[in-house]
């Protein structure tokens, strides 16, 4: 998330449903075992390409990481959100959208067109993964992708008020997600993040 998670959380959790989803498949699909690793599948290596020129899909074991990615600048769709489980039905919707599958399913990943495997259940980890395989993991100065919904965020306006949450924009840089309508800012989840990320 792009802003104060915790405060979020406390305040507003009505719109922080999508996360707290993603982040219970994800420990549902990490409980099934480790199908994954970096075989040399048919979907080849990630290709070095800037955040915002590349979209992804991550599968139903990968709610978490989808956070991070989208902290970092990366149009990052979770499987889960969407409702979708079955492997055919991921396929469907990479091809579709033109999005590089991030799995820990080797199979799956072999089956894709284009695709990232990780081996790796821990998410920092998995970060690391991504670095060594050329994903550009840094914070950007101006956040553009909720990491709640995926959504892109625009900079509030320093006349327009804000939720009871979020801070007033004479105090600070707010931005809202224009899909679901939250409100982030550079708060102490921002820089655990951040802290995070420096530490791979």
């Amino acid at each position: 998330m792009t802003g104060d998670e915790s405060d979020t959380d406390e305040r507003a959790s009505d719109r922080r449903a999508s996360t707290a989803t993603a982040d219970a498949v994800a420990d549902e699909g990490a409980d099934r075992g480790d199908r994954g690793g970096r075989g040399d599948g048919d979907g080849g290596e990630f290709p070095q390409e800037p955040a915002g020129e590349t979209a992804l899909l991550l599968d139903t074991m990968l709610g978490k990481l989808a956070t991070y990615l989208r902290m970092c600048g990366y149009d990052a769709a979770y499987a889960g959100e969407r409702g979708i489980e079955a492997d055919d039905d991921v396929l469907a919707l990479a091809h579709t959208e033109g999005r590089v599958l991030v799995t820990r399913d080797r199979e799956l990943a072999a089956r894709a067109e284009r695709s990232q495997p990780l081996s790796t259940r821990e998410v920092t980890e998995q970060l690391l993964e991504l670095r060594r395989s050329g994903f550009d993991l840094e914070l950007a100065d101006e956040p553009a992708r909720c990491s709640a919904c995926n959504g892109p965020l625009e900079r509030v306006d320093r006349t327009e008020p804000t939720p009871d949450y979020a801070p007033e924009t004479h105090e600070e840089t707010v931005w809202r997600c224009r899909n679901c309508g939250q409100h982030f800012w550079k708060g102490s989840h921002w820089d655990d993040v951040a802290g995070t990320l420096d530490d791979l």
